[in-house]
């Protein structure tokens, strides 16, 4: 579980990040799950994009991804979601304590 500090940091670090993933009108499946959480164990830190013809409620897509990848939602913010895992083989980020 992410504290409010590590969650502030991870906000700063994602800030420039551009989408890695798009959520469209189909919404989520297991081949979008499965190259998420792949691409999040490279990464730690990415940004998935929700399209404007998804019908799907967002929270509840932004809820999925974090437990279907084992990620921690870090920010919902309008249709972008932030999402951190910290990676076994690829550890590039270090948190900060609190």
């Amino acid at each position: 579980m992410l504290t409010g500090k590590q969650k502030r940091y991870l906000r700063s670090m994602a800030h420039h990040l551009d989408p890695v993933f798009q959520v469209g009108k189909n919404g989520t499946n297991e081949h979008l799950m499965r190259h998420i959480n792949d691409a999040i164990e490279k990464r730690e830190l990415m940004k998935v994009q929700i399209l404007n013809n998804c019908l799907d409620d967002k929270h509840e897509i932004a809820e999925e991804l974090a437990a279907e990848t084992g990620s921690e939602l870090v920010q919902l913010i309008g249709s972008t979601i932030i999402l951190y895992k910290e990676s076994r083989d690829h550890k590039q980020i270090e948190l900060p304590r609190g």
